[in-house]
């Protein structure tokens, strides 16, 4: 039976689509903007690698530090809009004055901002999913929710493309193109996200007396961490999670900075990453398909595989072709690992904690990659070569395929 989407979950996966381009944007055009920045500035290509990695990972520690408490916040009856409202608007302004700045510094401190804003809102969006869907759903609607965010971000990023790459020909400068295309990027995420504000409905949530509901967030996300102590299935996999998906997020997050200090030909590597985002979108619906037949751990099990080797292929990666398989590969696998690590934990939680859990999840995910970016940059700079940097973050996959795979024979409590 052909399976098909109700209402409430195509506005939410519209949201994906929206954030999606933002996402997009930091892989590709926005390290670009910033080495161009840098390049002004007299910073060498090994040190611009190192402080891309370093803003990137200054993000997570801030949603590390407020998605847990945010998360717990929302689980409270009537709250999770207001929070998902007010981490969208700082992420989109962030995104619109990042246009402005001409200055690699300030650059950074909005790049910084914006991304926080961005992981912030997913912590709770991902904690919608038990709202909007049932268990049996999830795998297909989490996949679908990654497989149209990859397709439908591609339009603001190739009309962003096409003013970049051609500014001097329609009469503008790199700045100003740059400045409309991430203008660009904030009006479409926040059309996007429109349907779900205007429509969604918290049916999971946890009641709270009136008074200090911010000291009753912080009760709830102790009880939480408390609880995981004895449900080791679930301690496991965020350990495992941890691991991998900071892996996989490094990947994506510092493809283009990681191309670029390679010396590899900047539209090259912005096409290369279209090719991603094409190739992951039927390649996620596929696995969406498949989690009806084969167990989302097992695909999670071949896609954390899949990762380990793409980090060692990342050793010998020299010429654009090289780079432009590896695009495809992890176009394969991309969305299979999110999608299916999304759905598998809403499965292993409980409904009504879903943003104390998600907030703990995203410190791991969405928030960014922390270890992984810290790993690139550290072994970049005192190696003096990107290539042993990235191959270095195979160790991490290894590690979240044991505590994985601990999870998965792991019984829930």
């Amino acid at each position: 039976m052909k399976f098909k989407l109700n209402s409430m979950e195509k506005k939410w996966i519209l949201y994906d689509v929206g954030n999606s381009a933002f996402t997009l944007l930091i892989a590709t055009i926005m390290p670009i903007y910033f080495n161009y920045l840098a390049d002004q500035a007299g910073i060498s290509e090994v040190n611009y690698l190192a402080y891309w990695g370093y803003a990137t990972s200054a993000a997570t520690i801030i949603v590390a530090i407020l998605g847990p408490v945010l998360g717990a916040a929302s689980d409270t009856k009537g709250r999770r809009k207001k929070i998902f409202l007010v981490s969208l608007l700082v992420g989109t302004l962030g995104c619109v004055f990042l246009g402005f700045t001409q200055s690699w510094i300030w650059f950074l401190l909005l790049f910084v901002i914006a991304k926080s804003a961005y992981s912030l809102s997913l912590v709770v969006y991902d904690s919608m999913l038990p709202d909007v869907t049932t268990d049996e759903r999830a795998d297909e609607v989490s996949a679908q929710g990654y497989a149209w965010g990859y397709i439908g971000s591609c339009i603001p990023f190739i009309l962003s493309l096409m003013l970049v790459l051609f500014y001097d020909k329609i009469g503008l400068t790199m700045k100003t193109a740059m400045g409309i295309s991430f203008l660009l990027v904030a009006v479409w995420w926040i059309s996007m996200s429109l349907p779900l504000l205007k429509n969604y409905q918290q049916k999971h949530y946890q009641s709270v007396a009136s008074g200090n509901n911010l000291a009753a967030s912080f009760r709830r996300l102790k009880g939480v961490f408390s609880e995981l102590k004895n449900n080791r299935k679930i301690l496991f996999f965020l350990i495992a999670f941890f691991f991998y998906i900071d892996g996989v997020y490094t990947i994506i997050d510092m493809a283009t900075a990681y191309g670029t200090a390679l010396g590899l030909d900047s539209t090259g590597l912005l096409l290369a990453l279209l090719v991603t985002q094409i190739v992951a979108f039927p390649a996620a619906l596929i696995f969406g398909k498949l989690a009806g037949r084969v167990s989302a751990s097992r695909l999670i099990t071949v896609s954390i595989g899949a990762y380990f080797l793409i980090a060692l292929y990342g050793i010998i990666l020299k010429e654009q072709y090289q780079f432009w398989i590896l695009a495809v590969v992890v176009g394969i696998f991309q969305g299979a690992i999110q999608s299916m690590s999304r759905s598998y934990f809403v499965k292993i939680i409980p409904a009504n904690k879903s943003g104390e859990y998600f907030g703990i999840y995203d410190i791991c995910g969405k928030g960014a990659a922390f270890a992984g970016t810290m790993v690139v940059s550290l072994i970049s700079q005192l190696s003096g070569s990107v290539n042993l940097g990235v191959g270095a973050l195979s160790i991490m996959f290894l590690i979240g395929f044991f505590f994985f795979r601990k999870a998965d024979k792991t019984p829930l409590n």
